[in-house]
C-alpha cells in the first residue's frame, strides 16, 4: 500500500477516487460536518470498499455502490455542493 492521498471534499471525481482506490492506496477526505473539520477514509482492500467517518463505518461490495457514496456524500467532485 502506498502513502494516502489526501483530498479536499469534491476536489476529484469519483473515477479519480476510484482509480486511487483500486490502485491500494487510501483517499483521505477532508470534510467539514456541522461547522467542524473531519476526515474521512476512503479504502479498498481487493474485496469490499470502505468509507469510514467520524461517526460510522459504511461498507461497499460493489464499485457501483462507492460510486453512489462518493456522489451522495458529495465526497467527490460531482456531488460536492458549493
Amino acid at each position: 500500500m502506498g502513502n494516502p492521498l489526501y483530498v479536499s471534499e469534491g476536489e476529484l471525481s469519483a473515477d479519480e477516487v476510484l482509480a486511487v482506490l483500486n490502485e491500494g492506496r487510501h483517499v483521505i477526505v477532508e470534510t467539514e460536518f456541522l461547522g467542524s473539520e473531519h476526515e474521512v477514509t476512503l479504502r479498498w482492500d481487493g474485496e469490499t470498499y470502505y468509507c469510514d467517518t467520524p461517526t460510522q463505518l459504511h461498507r461497499h461490495e460493489a464499485e457501483a455502490e462507492m460510486r453512489r457514496c462518493l456522489e451522495q456524500q458529495g465526497y467527490s467532485e460531482e456531488g460536492a455542493t458549493e
